[in-house]
C-alpha cells in the first residue's frame, strides 16, 4: 500500500480523558514508533460533541458530527476503546455508530479495547460491540484487549501484558489494512442491501 496507513483510534466514552484515553495514547505512540508509514488519528468522544441520532440524513447534522463520521470513513482501520457501562458499551459510542453509514466501517479492520472495573466483565463490551460491528460488515479482529484499573499506575498503562497485547492488536489492524482489498471481500452485509 502506497503512502500512510490511516489508523483511527476512537475513545468511546463521554467522561473526561482518563485511563482509557491514556491506553489509546500508548497505542498511538507504539504504532508511530514501531510501524513505518502510519498516520494515527485519535477521536475522543469526550472532546467531540456528537448530536443525538434522530434519523436525519448525515448532511443534516452539524459540522462536528459530520467530521466525526468522516474521520471514521477516512480511516483504513479503527481501534475502538470503550469502558464497561452498565454491562455494555456507552451510549455515546452507540449513538455515533447509529449515525454512521454502513460504508464507514464496511470491510474495515476494527479492533476492540475494553476497560472494566474487574476481570469479571471482560465480555460485556466485546460481545455486544462485535454484534454492532457485524451489522456494518466490519472485519473485527478475532481477539480484543481488556484492561482494568490494576493495569495502570499513575494514570498510565503500566502492565507489560496489557501493553504487549495492545501493541499486538494495533499492529494486527495495520497489517490487515495493508494486506486486504476491501473491494474484493463479499458479500455485502444485510444492512447494505436493505438501506
Amino acid at each position: 500500500m502506497a503512502g500512510n496507513t490511516k489508523l483511527l483510534m476512537l475513545v468511546g466514552a463521554a467522561t473526561p480523558p482518563g485511563r482509557l484515553a491514556a491506553a489509546i495514547g500508548f497505542a498511538a505512540e507504539e504504532a508511530a514508533a514501531s510501524v513505518e508509514d502510519v498516520a494515527v488519528d485519535i477521536l475522543n468522544l469526550a472532546e467531540t460533541p456528537v448530536e443525538i441520532c434522530d434519523g436525519r440524513a448525515l448532511d443534516a447534522y452539524g459540522e462536528a458530527t459530520r467530521q466525526a463520521i468522516q474521520r471514521i470513513a477516512a480511516a483504513e482501520a479503527v481501534l475502538i476503546a470503550a469502558p464497561v457501562y452498565r454491562a455494555s458499551f456507552p451510549g455515546v459510542l452507540k449513538n455515533l455508530l447509529d449515525i454512521a453509514p454502513v460504508e464507514a466501517l464496511h470491510n474495515k479492520p476494527v479492533g476492540i479495547l475494553a476497560m472494566g472495573g474487574s476481570p469479571h466483565h471482560y465480555l460485556a463490551v466485546d460481545t455486544q460491540l462485535r454484534a454492532v460491528l457485524g451489522w456494518f460488515g466490519a472485519l473485527v479482529a478475532p481477539t480484543g484487549v481488556y484492561v482494568t484499573g490494576g493495569d495502570f499506575k499513575d494514570g498510565q498503562l503500566a502492565s507489560e501484558t496489557a501493553r504487549t497485547d495492545l501493541a499486538a492488536l494495533t499492529a494486527t489492524l495495520i497489517m490487515l489494512a495493508r494486506a486486504l482489498d476491501p473491494a474484493a471481500i463479499g458479500p455485502k452485509p444485510l444492512a447494505a442491501k436493505f438501506t
